[in-house]
């Protein structure tokens, strides 16, 4: 490379820190001016000239100082580090999208999130998602590999509602421990890739103890678990061709695909695309499913 391509080169990278550096200094000033003193525990203070949160009140909230936060917002060329970030974070009350993107404009890798909540559901505008693309199976998977909402061909598929103790809805404890799932002619091959998967979001929540009790109890029960977990493969994503041998539905065809919901990438969707011959079969099912359930309303109303 010549010295007047480096040159160039260099003032490309310097053009754009400077407008990562300004479009960081934007969103801490229009955040900041969005947020009243009421509402994140403040006094109202006096002669407040301007909407929102003063400079010094989001250092005193991020414990950070005044002068630093001045320059972050005068964007000057300062690092902060992942720590400052997460601070600034919680003080200015972000949302996981608005976090993520004040950790790419500060030139962070993203850490995994500050709190790994106990409880995650699925809005009705997601499950009426899942319905709609019946007979198409559809399912809904958290953080911990459980399932949070499916559709009516997914529970003909996998039998979701069909709950066990003591992990009722978990698809790796379902995986290793359910003799219908291990009769699946791929089953070693499905388990293995989805253990390494599993491994990857695993390691997102370091100390959680769901997942180490879960961890340890499939080491008990599963001599394949128990063998493969200390390998430590990661692997990619499991879309892609997928054939099943269900017990009463037949050989089965698929096109699967992982679709994530951008407010919490943790959350993903499940789709299998059937091919037309199983298209048919689910059809067939569903409607099967429809008639029972207005038979059964029917009696019910006698």
């Amino acid at each position: 490379m010549t010295i007047g391509r480096c040159l160039t080169a260099h003032g490309a990278t310097n053009l754009n820190a400077r407008k990562r550096r300004q479009a960081l200094d934007d969103v801490l000033h229009q955040r900041r001016a969005q947020l009243t003193p009421a509402e994140v525990e403040l006094p109202p203070g006096i002669r407040r000239r301007t909407p929102g949160l003063r400079r010094e009140e989001v250092a005193q909230l991020a414990n950070m100082g005044t002068s630093w936060y001045v320059w972050l917002e005068q964007g000057r060329d300062v690092h902060p580090s992942a720590q400052v970030l997460e601070s600034l974070a919680q003080a200015l009350r972000l949302t996981p999208n608005e976090r993520r993107h004040l950790f790419l404009l500060a030139g962070q890798p993203l850490p995994p999130p500050p709190v790994s909540p106990t409880e995650e559901s699925v809005s009705p505008a997601l499950q009426q998602v899942l319905d709609d693309l019946n007979p198409a199976p559809a399912y809904v998977m958290g953080r911990r590999y459980d399932y949070l909402a499916w559709n009516k061909a997914a529970d003909a598929l996998f039998a979701i509602s069909e709950a066990s103790s003591p992990y009722a809805r978990n698809l790796v404890w379902r995986l290793f421990t359910s003799p219908t799932m291990r009769e699946r002619p791929n089953w070693e091959q499905l388990a293995r890739s989805t253990l390494a998967e599993f491994r990857t979001a695993s390691a997102r929540y370091p100390g959680d103890p769901w997942f180490e009790n879960l961890i340890e109890d499939l080491k008990e029960v599963s001599p394949e678990f128990c063998q493969w977990w200390p390998h430590h493969n990661v692997r990619s994503a499991l879309d892609g061709h997928k054939v099943i041998e269900h017990p009463t539905l037949g050989y089965l065809e698929f096109e699967h695909l992982t679709l994530q919901v951008l407010s919490n990438p943790d959350i993903r969707i499940m789709i299998y695309t059937p091919n037309d011959g199983t298209r048919t079969t689910l059809q067939r099912v569903l409607e099967a499913m429809d008639d029972c359930e207005s038979n059964t309303s029917v009696s019910a109303h006698q």
